[in-house]
């Protein structure tokens, strides 16, 4: 969230105007100066310059934690979302295993039913067979 100087506690309309027009137009820059550059540039008195650059110094602290707490946040989203998506690659990766595993058991039993089978004897043996299980049943 973008903060304007006016926002500085100590810092009034007519103040962020001399600011601005010195150069001093973000937080930061006010911030990392100096009591005596302010004031020689505002022309206002160095203890009003030091509660300027204290507010300031705090505000941008103040900032600065925000973006860490919304960067983690952020970056906790992010990584909770991969989680998911890779919980989610991986059940499909699984399925798909299974779904080919099916397969070539069915193309094997097939392969071997066709050559136990291949001869009309055969088939009529293992009718036979089945038949008599069935009567015996």
């Amino acid at each position: 969230m973008t903060k304007t100087i006016e926002e500085i506690e100590s810092v009034g309309p007519i103040v962020a105007e001399k600011l601005r027009e010195k150069g001093y137009s973000t937080i930061e820059s006010i911030a990392i100066s100096t009591a005596k550059e302010l004031s020689n540039s505002l022309n206002i008195p160095k203890e009003t310059c030091d509660k300027i650059i204290k507010d300031a110094s705090a505000m941008a602290s103040k900032i600065r934690e925000e973006a860490k707490g919304d960067a983690s946040k952020i970056t906790e989203k992010m990584i909770e979302d991969a989680k998911h998506t890779i919980s989610l690659e991986k059940q499909a990766a699984i399925n798909e295993i299974r779904n080919q595993v099916a397969e070539f058991s069915i193309m094997i039993s097939e392969k071997i039913l066709r050559k136990n089978l291949s001869g009309d004897k055969k088939q009529k043996a293992l009718i036979a067979k089945y038949m008599k299980d069935l009567n015996l049943n």
